[in-house]
């Protein structure tokens, strides 16, 4: 009886705390409201912990994912570590701001996030609209190495964190900016600023990364950036922008447009006109490809940028290691400051190929300057063309000389060609005759002018590259570097634009009087030749094209070229005048053709293979027509 009792009494107990337990968890029940949050941060946890998984999976990274702030928690440390690996260490350390530095030439920023410099503007120019000149500004350019790791990741450093330190070491400012991995393991960009220069000091190098670059795969380092205006005139400013390089141990090249695969490489740098963006290396880049693209399509819009460059460089690694020794020049293209660093870099320069380059960096390079130490550089132009045009005078006296000659010929030529002009063969051969026995060859006239166009064209590539005519003043004109405007157009001319320039107007005035002076002279003692074109009236159509075209061509064109050719024609004209009415007398000229006519004259060994060639000639067509 007592066992049952107990049995019915450990029942009923545990009845009773059965009954206990189901009431307390009925009271403790979560309510509806509670339920719903329950059930959200279940969902939250499935979806974080799917993410996780894709991450593991796939490394595609950008900007965002490498920042992280103070109140990172062991999530999103997770995410970083499976973006970046073992450099997710200087994401804890590096933080989204800039560095600032500057010299008394520069004005430097840097990007922590990518370590390149985000901002460089030069402090001493400032462009046609007063606004300061800067070669980077608003995400302009851009510098990457892209690379691999060991734990199968692609790497773009222009995406990650870099640690930034400032020091100064006299008047050298050293920056250096460190992606790391720990405090003994980083790639670093070191930057090193000089006072009163205008090249920075770069490197690039790695320690302690060999075990975690990956080798067998492609280090590229990518370099870019899109010009900026800086110049009035863009389409001006764009005729002189394009890639330079050197190559092959000091050859130098560009590309104005397109691309190119270049060996062997010292440095590349984007030149816009006047500034120019230079990186250049200690050791010489190999396989390096470079890319130009107009930006300008449309002339008559008021553009920002002028061309797009892109250059890759492939870096190699040394026992596992980067390490390269370069250096960027962010400055003027000024001759006289590029030539000092005695790298090649005078090359940006276009003063033209051969006898024109040397002609302007050893003769009018260096008197331009001497001139310009002590006077305005508008009368700098005006004197330097005068001495050009003294010096060339013998040159145009001698073609003057050989024009009067053909002149005072001209009634016997005439007369030759009216006894034989059922015989064209025998006119020509007596006519050389006769222009020998003369010295009045048409071909004395066509030497002085031969003589003249070095200087021209090397003058016409020298006035558009000096640097020093930028933003001075002469006259109306407030840049010789620039077009002058006397009145702006309400709209645009094909070829011409839409203003009008003095100075290319009143260089076509000075250039129609001269070739009427020469020109004129030469249609009337000019012969016209037997199945040749009428070379007086192509003359004459010249002598009102040329202008025309001076006029439309130089309307863009710097206002300091339109000056040297108005001055060096109306010195021209000048100097024809006072040969022609003071040093040239025509009897005396007759007088001494009549001489050398009497004379015996030995014939050089042109001028007789010329005379045996048609008297065969002539000797054929007489058996011709005797068979006949």
């Amino acid at each position: 009886m007592e066992e049952k009792k107990l049995d019915i009494n450990s029942i009923i107990g545990f009845v009773l705390i059965f009954g206990i337990l189901a009431y307390m968890l009925w009271q403790n029940q979560p309510t509806p409201e509670e339920l719903e949050a329950q059930e959200k941060a279940k969902q939250e946890q499935v979806e974080a912990e799917q993410k996780v998984k894709n991450q593991e999976q796939t490394f595609v990274t950008n900007a965002k994912d490498y920042v992280v702030g103070s109140g990172a928690d062991s999530l999103q440390m997770v995410q970083l570590n499976n973006k970046l690996g073992a450099f997710a260490y200087s994401a804890m350390q590096s933080t989204d701001k800039e560095t600032v530095v500057e010299s008394d030439l520069l004005a430097l920023t840097f990007n922590n996030k990518g370590g390149y410099l985000s901002e460089v503007r030069l402090k001493q120019f400032v462009d046609y609209d007063s606004i300061p000149i800067y070669m980077i500004k608003d995400n302009n350019a851009s510098f990457n190495i892209n690379f691999g790791t060991t734990d199968s990741r692609i790497l773009n450093t222009k995406d990650l964190p870099f640690v930034p330190s400032v020091t100064k070491r006299g008047d050298i400012t050293v920056v250096s900016m460190k992606l790391k991995v720990s405090e003994s393991q980083f790639l670093e960009y070191r930057y090193e600023l000089k006072a009163g220069d205008y090249m920075i000091d770069f490197t690039i190098r790695s320690q302690g990364l060999s075990s975690i670059i990956n080798s067998s795969q492609a280090i590229n380092l990518d370099w870019k950036l899109k010009g900026y205006r800086h110049a009035k005139s863009i389409s001006y400013e764009n005729r002189y922008t394009d890639v330079h390089y050197d190559y092959e141990d000091g050859k130098a090249d560009y590309t104005r447009d397109g691309e190119d695969d270049i060996e062997d490489v010292a440095w590349v740098g984007y030149k816009q006109h006047f500034f120019s963006s230079v990186l250049l290396t200690d050791t010489r880049f190999k396989n390096v490809k470079v890319k130009t693209e107009n930006l300008v399509k449309e002339e008559t819009i008021d553009t920002v940028y002028t061309k797009s460059f892109a250059t890759t460089i492939p870096l190699e690694l040394q026992g596992g290691e980067i390490n390269q020794s370069m250096d960027w020049y962010y400055g003027p293209s000024d001759f006289k400051v590029l030539d000092t660093y005695n790298r090649n870099l005078d090359e940006l320069v276009p003063f033209g190929w051969g006898l024109f380059g040397w002609i302007n960096r050893y003769i009018f390079m260096p008197l331009f300057g001497f001139l310009g130490g002590f006077m305005p550089y508008g009368i700098a132009i005006v004197v330097m063309t005068i001495l050009v045009k003294i010096l060339l005078s013998f040159v145009q006296y001698k073609q003057f000389l050989s024009q009067a000659k053909m002149k005072i010929l001209k009634p016997e030529l005439d007369e030759i060609r009216e006894k034989h002009k059922d015989n064209k063969m025998k006119a020509q051969q007596e006519t050389m005759a006769l222009q020998t026995k003369a010295g009045a060859s048409p071909m004395a006239g066509c030497l002085p002018a031969l003589v003249q166009l070095p200087v021209f064209y090397a003058l016409f590539q020298f006035f558009p590259s000096a640097f020093d005519l930028r933003q001075k003043s002469f006259l109306w004109v407030k840049d010789l570097s620039s077009y002058d405007v006397i009145a702006n157009l309400p709209f645009n001319i094909p070829f011409y634009g839409n203003h009008v320039s003095l100075f290319p107007i009143l260089a076509s005035i000075a250039i129609f009087f001269y070739m009427r002076l020469t020109t004129g002279q030469n249609m009337q003692s000019a012969p016209q030749q037997e199945g040749m074109p009428d070379m007086g009236k192509m003359m004459k159509y010249m002598m009102y094209f040329s202008p025309i075209m001076m006029l439309f061509f130089f309307n863009n064109y710097a206002s300091g070229l339109s000056l040297y050719y108005f001055i060096s024609n109306l010195i021209s004209i000048g100097i024809i005048l006072v040969i022609k009415n003071f040093i040239l007398d025509e009897d005396k000229i007759h007088a001494q053709i009549q001489e050398k006519k009497k004379q015996p004259k030995k014939q050089n060994r042109f001028q007789k293979k010329m005379a045996d060639m048609m008297e065969q000639a002539e000797k054929q067509k007489q058996a011709q027509q005797k068979r006949k």
